[in-house]
């Protein structure tokens, strides 16, 4: 039997750090992900109210070809957009433990065949280590507030899907190497 080599698949890639001076430039990155998106892709966002978690989606959702107007599920937990895929968008704000998305039945999303995209995503992983309702497969931005309208995503990704949406994305974002 050949030894395998299992770098490729547990090497972490390099973060990408983008930055974005308005909605507009973040709507942009997003839009610029959304047009990279297959079936399946999750997308984890994490960062504190007004950070831009939400325009960020919005732009992900113009890349995936939604019509409709994107907003914050806050007090609904999903809502789902058709583009050219499916967007299912969770806002886990008010999620008290992560075995709520179980219980609710949202696993399936995860595995099927649209795009997540999960606001809050920290409140949905365990502080153990469980593993949560996602796939080990996904790429995560973390926003923060740097100015007035000026804000910073840094992005990391987990799995061989995840390492490759990130490095497209860097590629388009025109912050790979």
């Amino acid at each position: 039997m050949a030894a395998r080599d299992e770098t490729s698949e547990t090497e972490a890639a390099a973060p990408v750090i983008l930055r974005s001076e308005s909605v507009e430039r973040t709507h942009a990155f997003g839009r610029a992900l959304g047009e990279l998106a297959r079936a399946g892709d999750v997308v984890l966002l994490e960062g504190e109210l007004g950070a831009g978690k939400t325009a960020f989606t919005q732009g992900i959702g113009l890349g995936i070809g939604v019509a409709a107007t994107i907003n914050s599920p806050t007090f609904t937990i999903l809502k789902e957009y058709e583009g050219r895929l499916p967007l299912y968008h969770f806002d886990l704000y008010r999620l008290d433990e992560p075995d709520e998305l179980y219980e609710l039945g949202f696993e399936d999303y995860f595995t099927g065949d649209g795009v997540c995209v999960v606001e809050w995503a920290e409140r949905g992983e365990f502080k153990d280590d469980e593993e949560p309702v996602w796939n080990g497969d996904w790429l995560r931005v973390a926003l923060s507030i740097t100015g007035e309208d000026e804000r910073t995503l840094a992005c990391i990704a987990e799995g061989a899907r995840g390492r490759e949406l990130l490095a497209a994305f860097a590629g388009a974002t025109g912050s790979g190497d």
